[in-house]
């Protein structure tokens, strides 16, 4: 049969709502519609339409053949950039799409964001806490980032003006405390990180991310830094001598650019007695 005999066939059965399309560049693929009474009439039919129909087996390889090529098109594009994936641009792959999926599989906890700046990392981790305490020196700091949390309509976090070597936060109240790159802003770290230990619970998980040891001193004064980064081993020691168990610490990113500042994790938990 000709193209638009099938499209007005296909069109009437659509109207009918017994099959369903989609648009795929200039082309429209159509399905059966649904799990309703009136399709699985239909597929009844085609199935007897099957036995009955000589040009079945020849319509079948057709159809194999189109859904093929279709396949190889798919194929030749991950052959053509295998290797490159991670560094080409990819429609809608990015880390925020991927630290989203992972927030949506934390447990409800309470967080302290400890160093919390202008609430941004706050808010991100509100999505799926039960609360979060964001902490910070600097009033200004805070009321951008109540402003912020406003207009996410994140209801969920609470700003509350300190420091982080004495932190305005109760013994034994939270289950995560983040120190996200605000650890070498601290005059004493290993105090800060001793407070960490005091607010979370028993079993309570501590992650800083902050930068390793770098000797871009031009830091200091760009962006008031009192510590040029913390090597690996230095800082498993320092969250160890806090009283922190199971600790680990690893270079997960670089920049590319310069001075390549490179991104240093750490992870350590409270003891549970």
């Amino acid at each position: 049969m000709g193209q638009s005999s099938i499209s007005t066939h296909l069109s009437l059965l659509k109207t009918a709502g017994l099959v369903e399309d989609r648009r795929a560049g200039k082309s429209s693929l159509y399905k059966l519609a649904g799990d309703s009474e009136t399709a699985k009439f239909v597929d009844g039919l085609l199935a007897e339409a099957k036995r009955e129909s000589a040009e079945f087996p020849s319509d079948q390889t057709a159809m194999r053949r189109v859904v093929k090529k279709r396949q190889d098109r798919m194929r030749a594009f991950f052959d053509n950039v295998a290797g490159r994936l991670g560094r080409d641009y990819v429609p809608g792959k990015s880390w925020k799409s991927l630290v989203e999926a992972f927030l949506r599989l934390l447990p409800p906890m309470t967080i302290a964001d400890l160093g919390a700046g202008d609430g941004s990392f706050a808010v991100f981790l509100s999505r799926s806490a039960v609360k979060v305490l964001a902490v910070d020196s600097s009033e200004k700091m805070l009321e951008v980032g109540r402003e912020q949390a406003h207009r996410s309509g994140a209801k969920n976090v609470e700003f509350r003006l300190g420091d982080m070597e004495e932190l305005p936060i109760d013994d034994a109240l939270v289950d995560l405390a983040f120190f996200s790159q605000s650890l070498h802003h601290a005059a004493h770290p290993q105090r800060a990180l001793r407070e960490a230990l005091r607010i979370l619970r028993p079993g309570g998980r501590l992650v800083v991310l902050d930068l390793a040891k770098h000797r871009f001193e031009e830091a200091r004064e760009l962006y008031a830094d009192e510590w040029l980064g913390f090597g690996e081993a230095e800082l498993e020691t320092m969250i160890a001598a806090a009283g922190f168990t199971a600790v680990e610490a690893s270079i997960v990113d670089k920049d590319a650019d310069a001075p390549q500042f490179q991104t240093l994790l750490a992870v350590g938990t409270r003891p549970l007695a």
